[in-house]
């Protein structure tokens, strides 16, 4: 990586902290500039505007997000142990920022551009993966039932991921491992001749 790179990634890395722990509405470019050791002229001589600057951000980290779907193509790994991998995965990229993954997708009206573009994404490729293995274990072919599938497994696997701090501190409720929400969702939500 060149000298530039290293600066930008630098920039956009303390970008998505400061997000994560002051939220959007209190980053400013100035912040970001101290934060990351550059000056506020380099900030913008790279993105142009904060809302440019928090876009590039945001994609970047979505886009961690939309590596973990490949796992789903490799059909020599067993469906089950994909969805398994998949799962992990995803956990894995919400468990670095849970609080920030919070805020991305609970936004509502001010949608930034990699928001839309992570959806169109969902939309087009991702769930399609994800469906596609569902329907090889199930053998269900009804595609509303797919998709209901799907938003079961994402809320029963992620959404415990999102809020564990807020559980574990709040309300004093410990959450278990992925691996440990897997086992109980698996076991009783696919059938036991399932690979």
């Amino acid at each position: 990586m060149d000298k530039n790179s290293d600066t930008k990634a630098k920039i956009l890395q303390t970008t998505l902290e400061l997000i994560k722990s002051e939220g959007f509405e209190s980053v400013t470019v100035r912040k970001i500039a101290a934060d990351s050791g550059t000056n506020v002229a380099l900030v913008n001589y790279y993105f142009g505007s904060k809302d440019r600057l928090i876009n590039e951000a945001l994609s970047s980290f979505l886009g961690s997000f939309q590596d973990t779907f490949d796992v789903l193509d490799d059909l020599t790994v067993a469906p089950k142990a994909r969805l398994r991998q998949f799962l992990t995965s995803y956990v894995s990229v919400i468990s670095q920022y849970p609080e920030l993954v919070a805020r991305i997708f609970a936004i509502g009206g001010a949608v930034f551009t990699s928001q839309y573009q992570y959806g169109q994404f969902l939309r087009s490729i991702g769930f399609v993966k994800v469906r596609s293995v569902l329907q090889e274990l199930t053998g269900e072919a009804d595609q509303e039932l797919l998709q209901m599938m799907i938003m079961q497994l994402f809320g029963a696997i992620f959404l415990p991921a999102l809020l564990k701090s807020t559980l574990s501190t709040g309300a004093g409720i410990e959450v278990g491992s992925v691996e440990q929400q897997m086992d109980l969702l698996f076991a009783r939500y696919f059938h036991e001749n399932a690979k």
